[in-house]
């Protein structure tokens, strides 16, 4: 039979049978006994089954086993005369896969009769599993993290007291020579600001532990000259250039510790990151852009490309360089302290003509 023969057999029918069997959805219509007594193509073709074969065996038979018991509880509140609305189990096909169906039905009690529609779900419950893995995993990663920052911070601590106890120890007094002296006391400065540091990430993660994120209005300028001062020898030995402009917004409101671990990774990674042609020179400025505050820190390093890393540039141990001291952990530190206090952060950048990376915060 032609398409056309089709067509005009379809016609001469009930509209209402037609809507049966050519609905996507599955149609049936069970007996209070359990059984199925009419069912639409639609649910054949799903489970693998014959109408024969659906309809001679009780429905709970194609149930998944870890769902028959919630199944015949609602089940049984439905034949009281209770409707089901978005039912949600899994079914059994002939091949041996699971399907997810939601169902919703209501029981005609004269005829002892339900009619019910279902969807497949499958899909959705795909996704959400995905997405649910993806979660946990995300969760045990981060744990991790976290247990790791806390251990190193917390245990790079002792070593760094007794530096510094060493440094007390020294009587400067005695040391004639300028530039040793000069060198000890750059030692020093560096040592107690990496105490400060360290002191700071155990507190931060106290607070994200309790959920109170410190945020406060700070001082651009200032929470800039203290990362300077830690890293002065390497911006020395660089013969970096640091070009400051922060005359239209000195001050933003945000995390000091997630402030100062910012502006260090991305200064040191543009000394790091350096072309060999020429000198690092690095600019940071802020500004105000439809009435959002915005800090800029761009370079004129080896820079991305922007074509191949896309949205990996800032994942955890994403590594576009070969260089030794390379742990792809820097960007996505900066990534996830600008955007866990509501802000954004997009990067600008191409092949040996430096980068630029825009944090726009989410609060002035």
């Amino acid at each position: 039979m032609n398409n056309a023969e089709n067509l005009a057999s379809l016609s001469k029918r009930n509209p209402f049978e037609l809507f049966f069997e050519l609905s996507a959805d599955l149609l049936c219509i069970a007996g209070f006994d359990g059984y199925f007594k009419q069912i639409n193509p639609a649910v054949s073709k799903l489970l693998g089954y014959s109408n024969e074969e659906l309809m001679s065996r009780p429905i709970n038979d194609f149930v998944h086993r870890d769902d028959k018991e919630i199944t015949a509880k609602v089940r049984a509140e439905l034949v009281k005369g209770n409707p089901l609305f978005h039912f949600e189990n899994r079914y059994v096909t002939k091949f041996g896969e699971s399907v997810w169906l939601s169902w919703t039905s209501m029981n005609i009690d004269s005829d002892k009769m339900v009619f019910a529609i279902a969807k497949n779900i499958t899909h959705k419950k795909k996704l959400e599993e995905d997405r649910n893995r993806l979660l946990a995993t995300m969760t045990r990663v981060n744990k991790e993290l976290k247990e790791l920052t806390y251990t190193t911070s917390h245990d790079l601590r002792a070593p760094v007291n007794n530096l510094l106890s060493i440094f007390d120890l020294l009587d400067v007094s005695k040391i004639s020579d300028g530039e040793t002296l000069e060198l000890i006391l750059i030692l020093k400065a560096a040592s107690e600001s990496l105490k400060h540091t360290l002191n700071g990430y155990v507190d931060i993660l106290s607070e994200k532990e309790s959920m109170n994120l410190p945020v406060e209005e700070l001082n651009l300028k200032e929470a800039l000259d203290i990362v300077l001062q830690s890293i002065n020898s390497l911006i020395k030995s660089s013969r970096a250039t640091i070009e400051v402009n922060f005359s239209e917004l000195p001050k933003v409101k945000f995390s000091k510790t997630h402030l100062h671990s910012i502006f260090l990774n991305l200064i040191t990674n543009s000394i790091k990151y350096a072309r060999t042609d020429c000198l690092p020179v690095i600019s940071i400025s802020s500004k105000r852009v439809n009435g959002i505050c915005q800090l800029i820190i761009a370079d004129n390093g080896v820079g991305f490309d922007m074509e191949n890393v896309k949205e990996r540039v800032f994942g955890l141990h994403q590594k576009f360089n070969e260089h030794a001291d390379s742990k792809g952990i820097g960007l996505y530190l900066v990534y996830n302290h600008v955007t866990s206090f509501g802000g954004t952060i997009a990067l600008e950048s191409e092949l040996n003509a430096g980068s630029k990376f825009i944090i726009s915060f989410k609060d002035c």
